[in-house]
């Protein structure tokens, strides 16, 4: 059993993470509502193949130039390719310094594809299928 710093210090991680953290849904219901922007932190190479709809490309090789053009008024939840990718942290670092308000989409463009959201290549927008895996839906 942890000592009681030990339970605090971990408590505080786990704190820092729900602040900082967002899954797909609940960014998707935040970018329906106007609440949110999504970011997208790949090369243009990934933007190219796939992104999700109505996110902004901004690779971390435009900071700090590229944010001009992001808003002020509402959170910007930036990602990458998926779990394995922390371009995404790297970038909402520098965001998140420059004072902009930034949370990380949990599982990036690959758990946003797995969930049926809305994702954009080549002008056409297209929703795959959920995968029950990660979805609620039975």
């Amino acid at each position: 059993m942890a000592d009681a710093a030990d339970l605090a210090a971990r408590l505080a991680v786990v704190d820092a993470r729900m602040a900082y953290e967002i899954d797909v849904t609940a960014a998707a219901r935040a970018v329906s509502e106007g609440r949110a922007v999504l970011v997208d932190t790949r090369r243009r190479h990934s933007w190219d193949h796939g992104h999700i709809a109505g996110a902004v490309h901004l690779p971390i090789t435009a900071l700090p130039d590229g944010t001009a053009d992001l808003p002020r008024d509402r959170t910007l939840i930036v990602y990458g390719w998926g779990p394995g990718c922390n371009g995404a942290t790297a970038t909402a670092r520098l965001l998140l310094a420059a004072g902009w308000d930034t949370r990380e989409l949990l599982g990036g463009y690959e758990y946003w594809v797995r969930n049926g959201f809305a994702t954009e290549a080549g002008g056409v927008v297209t929703r795959r299928t959920p995968d029950p895996l990660v979805t609620a839906e039975a």
